[in-house]
């Protein structure tokens, strides 16, 4: 067992003992670590290494719940990386097979749409206005103000799941009506 691993140890007998100071530096010990190995496995996967922060968080708390599990005397290392592979195994399971890819990386190589004649500012706005008011406000923010997905979902105390779907059911409606009008 290496100097790391023992002090681990030591700390985690602690911990189950009643020391909280002990348990605390342990966490903050292992924290660093697990963040290093899960950003290495996702980056290896082809995974977002920006989804790290929730599988460490996932992996903390399955730590403090199951500490009860751990064997004193075993090495700390290897139960605590099963717990962190099953929660990025987990992690990615509800993730599903999906690529997330930002379209800020491809606006230079996409077509810019060609201009509709006729969609003067006056039609767009009274084409809008016909939209229910949350997603009226979305489109606006991200169409027309160039907002991101994140920073609507910050100013409209809104996931960023519900911008997207709001985003999405506003452009729908509009095309169904520019349809309809043309």
């Amino acid at each position: 067992m290496d100097e790391r691993e023992r002090r681990w140890a030591q700390l985690m007998q602690g911990a189950l003992a009643g020391d909280s100071a002990a348990y605390e530096r342990l966490l903050r010990e292992i924290a660093p670590a697990l963040r290093l190995v899960v950003q290495r496995r996702l980056a290896r996967l082809g995974a977002p290494t920006a989804e790290c922060e929730d599988i460490v968080q996932e992996t903390l708390l399955a730590v403090h719940l199951k500490r009860q599990s751990w064997r004193s005397g075993d090495p700390l290392g290897p139960w605590l990386w099963t717990i962190a592979r099953n929660k990025m195994i987990d992690h990615l399971r509800r993730r599903g097979r999906r690529v997330e890819v930002s379209v800020e990386d491809f606006a230079e190589v996409l077509a810019a749409p060609e201009e509709r004649p006729g969609t003067e500012a006056a039609e767009v706005e009274k084409h809008l206005a016909l939209l229910p008011e949350k997603q009226r406000d979305v489109l606006r923010a991200v169409a027309v103000e160039g907002s991101s997905i994140g920073e609507t979902a910050d100013r409209m105390q809104m996931t960023q799941g519900a911008v997207r779907v709001s985003l999405h059911r506003a452009f729908a409606s509009l095309s169904a009506r520019l349809r309809n009008d043309g």
